[in-house]
């Protein structure tokens, strides 16, 4: 939002499937930037939920019982996609898949 727009959002739009906005952060995390894969988990568990902004229809319509797709820019460790995918599956949605544009690899570590 920082950056005046959300670019998971313009993706979805361009697949020319219906699009719902059906999450929202519901706590501040700290950057993921820098964060292992572990402190990425920690840092975005619970931090999302279904958006009250979504009607009792929209929710029973769209996500119970539904196969639902998140989309997002990047994927590094998946962190922020197992957290979103919790929420939605804790909203009653069937079965989550995720759609991302590219994949960053996280440093090797040489020990």
């Amino acid at each position: 939002m920082r950056r005046g727009f959300n670019q998971a959002d313009d993706l979805a739009r361009r697949l020319g499937v219906p699009v719902l906005r059906a999450l929202r952060r519901v706590r501040a995390t700290a950057p993921q930037t820098g964060l292992n894969a572990a402190a990425r988990r920690r840092n975005v568990r619970h931090a999302f939920r279904l958006s009250p902004f979504l009607s009792r229809v929209q929710r029973q319509r769209l996500v119970e019982g539904r196969i639902v797709v998140l989309v997002d820019d990047v994927r590094t460790t998946g962190a922020t996609l197992e957290a979103c995918a919790a929420a939605l599956k804790d909203a009653g949605a069937r079965e989550v898949r995720a759609l991302t544009v590219a994949r960053a690899a996280l440093p090797v570590r040489r020990v």
